[in-house]
C-alpha cells in the first residue's frame, strides 16, 4: 500500500512539472481557465487545479485548441486600459489644440476687424474736420468786410484785391447820341474798407477785374454792382432793361442780352440806347494794363 502511495506520489509530480514546464512563466501570475474560474497568485497552482487543466488540455487537443489560448495574463487586459487612456488623453490634446487654433483665430479675425474700424473712424474723422474747415473758410469769406457790401451775384467785397486774377475790360455807353460817364469808385466802398471783385479807379471805361481764379465773369456782373450798391455814381436807368440796345463786342455787331456778354482782358463793349450813327470801339490805350 505504501510503495502504491509513492508511484502515485511521483506520477502527479512528474504530472506537475510536466504542466509547469507548459505554463512557464504565466505561473503565479491571474489567469481564467477555460471554466471561467478566475486564478492568480491568491490561487497558486494546485494538484487540483493541474489535474483540471490536463482535463481542459484534453478536451482542447482533441477540438484543436492549445491549452495555452485560455490563459489569459492580466497584464493585456493593463495594457489594453493603459491605451484606451492614452488614446482618450490623445484625442484631448487634439481637441484642445484645435479650440485653441480657433480661439486664436477668432482674436486675429476680431483685431482685424477691429483695426478696419478703427481706420476708418479716422478717414470720416478726417473728412468731417476738412469739410468743417472749409464750411468755416467758405463762411468767412462770405461774411462781408463792410455790411452795406454784400455779396451780388456772388461777387464779395474784399478788403484786399486779388493778385491771381487780374485783367481789364473797357465798355464805352450812349445814351440819346451822347456819351454816358463811366465814373471812377464803382465797385470801391467811400471808406476803402472792402471793394469788389469788378471795379473802376478812373473815369475812362476801364473795368478791373481781381477775382478768385476760376470764375466766369459776365458784364451783368459789374452793371448789378454798380446798380445795387453804387446807383449815385450815374448809373442810368435805361441799362435795368436790354431791351432797345445796340450792342457791339470788339467793335462788331452783338445781337444777344448785352448782360450775358463775357468779360475777358481786354474786351471792348459799345453800348447805344436810342443812338444811330455811333462808331463802336475797335481800339483802346491800354498803357500796360
Amino acid at each position: 500500500m505504501i510503495q502504491l502511495s509513492k508511484v502515485l506520489l511521483l506520477i502527479v509530480h512528474t504530472t506537475v512539472k510536466m504542466v509547469l514546464l507548459e505554463v512557464g512563466p504565466d505561473v503565479g501570475r491571474q489567469w481564467v481557465d477555460p471554466s471561467g474560474r478566475s486564478r492568480g497568485p491568491g490561487n497558486v497552482i494546485s494538484p487540483e487545479v493541474i489535474v483540471d487543466l490536463l482535463k481542459y488540455r484534453r478536451s482542447d487537443k482533441r477540438s484543436g485548441v492549445f491549452f495555452k489560448t485560455a490563459i489569459l495574463p492580466c497584464q493585456c487586459e493593463r495594457d489594453v486600459s493603459s491605451m484606451s487612456k492614452q488614446s482618450s488623453r490623445l484625442r484631448t490634446r487634439q481637441e484642445r489644440r484645435r479650440e485653441d487654433m480657433h480661439q486664436r483665430e477668432e482674436e486675429r479675425r476680431r483685431a482685424a476687424r477691429t483695426k478696419r474700424i478703427t481706420i476708418v473712424s479716422i478717414f470720416a474723422a478726417g473728412v468731417l474736420v476738412v469739410a468743417a474747415l472749409i464750411y468755416l473758410v467758405m463762411a468767412q469769406g462770405q461774411t462781408p468786410v463792410n455790411a452795406a457790401y454784400p455779396l451780388i451775384d456772388g461777387v464779395s467785397c474784399d478788403g484786399l484785391e486779388h493778385s491771381d486774377f487780374h485783367i481789364h475790360a473797357h465798355i464805352s455807353i450812349y445814351i440819346d447820341g451822347k456819351p454816358a460817364p463811366i465814373p471812377a469808385q464803382i465797385g470801391i466802398a467811400p471808406d476803402t474798407s472792402c471793394l469788389y471783385w469788378l471795379h473802376t479807379h478812373t473815369s475812362d471805361g476801364v473795368i478791373h477785374i481781381e477775382a478768385p481764379n476760376g470764375l466766369s465773369i459776365t458784364l451783368k456782373n459789374f452793371l448789378d454792382i454798380w446798380g445795387e450798391r453804387f446807383p449815385q455814381l450815374n448809373y442810368p436807368s435805361q441799362l435795368s432793361d436790354p431791351a432797345g440796345w445796340q450792342t457791339y463786342v470788339n467793335g462788331k455787331p452783338y445781337t444777344g442780352n448785352f448782360q450775358t456778354i463775357p468779360l475777358q482782358s481786354h474786351t471792348l463793349i459799345t453800348l447805344a440806347y436810342n443812338s444811330p450813327g455811333i462808331r463802336p470801339d475797335t481800339t483802346f490805350g491800354w498803357n500796360g494794363l
